[in-house]
């Protein structure tokens, strides 16, 4: 499996609202997808999420369909720039099938956010911006078939 990086024009070019927007779009590109629907229903609070800028150096995670999706958001100078983003659209929809988003958030806003998102969707959670994504460390802690025998390795 792959990743894919993507950068979105966030404040001072969008507010979080639309930024989230653009990023659902991108997840999600049939707009009268049960997708869609449910990345735009929690707006408010990923837009919230979005301004606090915890989305510059950690970003937010789209794993399940296709290859995984990691988007940052750019700010301030960085975010003036269009030559700095790559919002383009991805060759696959990455809601089409078993989908989860992550969203990284600053220590103090993961109750309320938690909470919140949890009316409107299992699908989409927030985590501590420097915690890994569940299903990362599912895949790099899992076990592998492949077992290495050092000892009779090095008799050959």
């Amino acid at each position: 499996m792959s990743t894919i990086r993507r950068d979105f024009l966030s404040s001072p070019h969008r507010t979080g609202a639309e930024t989230w927007e653009a990023i659902a779009h991108l997840l999600a590109p049939d707009e009268k997808s049960a997708a869609r629907k449910e990345l735009l229903s929690v707006s408010g609070i990923a837009a919230q999420i979005i301004a606090t800028e915890s989305v510059k150096d950690f970003p937010i995670i789209s794993a399940g369909s296709g290859d995984r999706v990691r988007i940052y958001c750019l700010y301030n100078d960085d975010a003036v720039d269009p030559d700095n983003a790559n919002e383009s659209a991805l060759a696959f929809d990455a809601t089409s099938k078993e989908w989860k988003v992550s969203i990284p958030a600053e220590q103090e806003d993961l109750g309320w956010s938690n909470t919140e998102l949890a009316k409107f969707s299992d699908r989409i959670t927030v985590r501590e911006k420097n915690e890994q994504f569940a299903e990362e460390e599912k895949s790099s802690t899992g076990s592998s078939s492949l077992t290495l025998d050092l000892e009779e390795f090095l008799k050959s």
